[in-house]
């Protein structure tokens, strides 16, 4: 393994302009909707830290529960006869979990690449400044921007199997209909043979999974405002936020965990030249955090041209990375 570290910082963030654009399509939607994607701003990559580090939040716990202690099965599971590999993370951040994964590789003196990729250039930044101080043996090569841009930047950068990371059950920001887009895209990109680690929050007692949504300090409401706040900074919006309420909701049956603002008062909110008439109790659609059953998984991986080689479940079995392979 080459000890140097090598840190391509890409520039193709989502540009003011596509994020007005996005936020006007969405606005003119019924209900009025958001992309969660914006939330990562610097305020917002601090406010999900502290949301990931709540009690109540057990994804990070069980997940870790995995990467911690079941490091050496993760391992065996996307190693093939040592072939050289790049290992690419999609939505890295603070790799927190994927750490132990990336310092059992190391010590094994496998031979791969790890290649971060986050929306966040902040996040990568401080990525990059740990691995150099903690793992500088480590070969990294980080990617800013969308998910299936820097996948397609990463698989130009080498023609080695590739092994894809997607955790902490990010495939449920997506409702089931995107997920399945999401992993036939994924499909198309990758090549016989690469395996996809995906991180799926399972369907359990449904208090458990809204008290993890709906915090009594208030974090996961902040993190929502955070997003109109963002508006006013970059898009030269006027929302007051105090006129506007975090509300969430969870369908067990569905397995939709939901996450809305509530307009408390009518009124009227300017984003650029736009003027947008909101009704009192009128929702914006913020987040889905979709939670699965073993047979929405088993489905969504055939569906998609995947084969389940392995899943790994925390020892609650709450939470399981499910491992697939390109047919």
């Amino acid at each position: 393994m080459n000890p140097q570290v090598e840190t391509e910082f890409q520039t193709q963030n989502d540009s003011k302009d596509t994020f007005l654009a996005d936020v006007l399509e969405g606005f003119k939607s019924s209900p009025k909707k958001l992309h969660s994607k914006y939330f990562y701003d610097e305020a917002g990559d601090r406010l999900f830290q502290q949301i990931m580090n709540m009690p109540d939040y057990y994804l990070t716990d069980c997940e870790l529960d995995i990467f911690k202690n079941k490091t050496e099965l993760l391992a065996k599971s996307i190693l093939i006869d040592n072939e050289p590999f790049d290992l690419i993370e999609l939505g890295a951040g603070d790799a927190m979990k994927s750490s132990f994964l990336l310092e059992h590789l190391t010590k094994k003196n496998i031979d791969f690449t790890y290649m971060p990729i986050d929306i966040s250039g902040h996040i990568l930044e401080e990525l990059d400044e740990k691995f150099r101080k903690d793992l500088p043996e480590l070969e990294v090569i980080t990617l800013e921007g969308d998910y299936f841009d820097m996948l397609d930047r990463a698989m130009t950068i080498s023609q080695r199997r590739k092994v894809v990371l997607f955790l902490g059950g990010n495939i449920g920001n997506m409702d089931m209909g995107e997920s399945y887009h999401f992993c036939r895209e994924l499909r198309r990109k990758l090549n016989r043979g690469d395996i996809l680690l995906i991180g799926f929050d399972l369907k359990k007692n449904p208090h458990t999974i809204l008290n993890a949504y709906n915090d009594e300090a208030g974090i996961t409401s902040s993190f929502n405002l955070n997003l109109l706040i963002r508006m006013n900074r970059e898009l030269e919006a006027d929302f007051d936020v105090l006129n506007y309420q975090h509300y969430q909701t969870y369908d067990p049956i569905s397995g939709a965990c939901k996450s809305y603002l509530v307009s408390l008062t009518e009124q009227n909110v300017h984003i650029g030249n736009q003027i947008f008439r909101f009704e009192e109790n009128e929702l914006i659609d913020m987040e889905i955090s979709q939670k699965f059953s073993q047979d929405d998984i088993s489905k969504l991986a055939r569906d998609s041209k995947f084969h389940i080689i392995n899943e790994i479940v925390d020892s609650k079995k709450w939470f399981v990375d499910s491992i697939w392979q390109v047919l």
